[in-house]
């Protein structure tokens, strides 16, 4: 498993080593020591999966108070995935890096507890599942719209319309959201 950087120091990339004969592929997807060499303490109690099909763009959403940590894989397809750091008092507050993620390489995002999470679809349909740090609550759940021009996020281009859902397209900017709606920083992990 190689641990790769992103361009926000506590968002990592896995790439796991993909074992692939004639027969097909054999792949570990997840391994708790592969977040603890990473230094990332996370208790997944929680796993999600979507289907989507090509343009449909989900999130950006994030929960308040209850924070979620996300490890997110695609089974099926291709999307870019995008995490940006909506934690007050962050040095990387506002800033956001963006991934493909397929189910050919097989790698994983980590998005930590405190930042927003959305990908778009690019292939004809993909199947997205996440594990998660802590539970859904309808309570806590919060979002941000994905064209924010101060975050200027370069979603790819499809070559069909974005498609979203009518609370994704209704989502107020990050700086419309009133500061205890948002995660605190608690400095670097």
């Amino acid at each position: 498993m190689k641990i790769l950087p992103t361009r926000l120091p506590e968002v990592l990339l896995f790439e796991p080593e993909v074992r692939r004969d004639a027969r097909g592929y054999f792949v570990e997807t997840w391994r708790a020591n592969w977040l603890a060499e990473a230094g990332i303490e996370a208790d997944f109690v929680q796993e999600n999966q979507s289907a989507s099909r090509r343009g449909v763009l989900r999130g950006l959403h994030f929960q308040w108070p209850q924070e979620q940590g996300k490890l997110v894989r695609v089974v099926r397809g291709k999307v870019f995935d995008v995490a940006v750091d909506v934690r007050r008092g962050s040095p990387t507050f506002g800033a956001w890096t963006g991934t493909e993620l397929d189910d050919d390489a097989h790698r994983q995002l980590w998005i930590p507890p405190g930042f927003a999470h959305g990908f778009c679809v690019l292939s004809e349909e993909a199947v997205v599942v996440y594990r998660c740090t802590a539970y859904y609550a309808p309570q806590a759940e919060a979002g941000i719209r994905w064209d924010d021009p101060e975050l200027g996020i370069a979603w790819p281009r499809t070559d069909v319309p974005f498609t979203l859902s009518p609370k994704d397209a209704a989502q107020p900017r990050l700086a419309e959201l009133a500061p205890e709606r948002l995660p605190v920083y608690r400095g670097a992990a």
